[in-house]
């Protein structure tokens, strides 16, 4: 089992230097200089305990206010090491929305270290806008989409600079900024 300790900081660095750093969300800053970010670590040992987690996660995102907790990464660091079972489980948590009376309400995002968009190949360097050190949930508020639309209302004009930044930078220049367990970067060091 790895630390959540380091988990967290591997998280932290993950957000600070690509998510930030990069401006892949240019909404994310303010919430994290504003420490309204949840980094919430599930040690589920099935996807049924991980799922009860999701719906926690979700539960919390709705009866705090958005001025306390602005979004919600749900991170579990051993159970969805295969991208596509990650994957197929998103229909699952899309229906845990449907469940808590969330959907309208909240978005999930994944984000995960392998993964890999449709149409192309694993290591194209696009697919990198949507890798994180483990697998990850971002449960999304709608209002916080809706008022970050204003500011940019072609949500395509991000994606493509995204991948644009990413192209430019390229797989070195991506290793060079040594994010865990995304770049190569061992997560952790075996014991003895």
């Amino acid at each position: 089992m790895i630390d959540d300790k380091l988990i967290m900081n591997n998280m932290e660095i993950w957000l600070d230097k690509a998510v930030i750093g990069l401006n892949l969300c240019p909404f994310a800053k303010a919430p994290r200089v504003k420490d309204q970010i949840r980094i919430a670590i599930s040690h589920a040992k099935h996807l049924d305990g991980f799922l009860e987690d999701l719906d926690n996660e979700i539960q919390m995102l709705l009866h705090t206010p958005a001025n306390e907790l602005e979004t919600t990464l749900l991170v579990h660091a051993e159970l969805f090491d295969d991208f596509f079972i990650f994957n197929d489980m998103l229909d699952i948590a899309e229906a845990a929305l449907v469940d808590n009376q969330a959907e309208g309400i909240i978005q999930i995002a994944p984000f995960h270290p392998k993964f890999q968009f449709a149409d192309t190949e694993a290591d194209d360097i696009t697919n990198y806008t949507n890798r994180s050190p483990y697998p990850t949930l971002h449960l999304i508020r709608e209002d916080s989409i809706a008022k970050a639309t204003q500011a940019f209302p072609d949500a395509a004009v991000i994606f493509e600079r995204n991948m644009s930044v990413l192209q430019e930078m390229g797989q070195d220049g991506w290793d060079k900024m040594a994010i865990p367990n995304v770049s190569g970067c061992p997560l952790h060091k075996e014991k003895p």
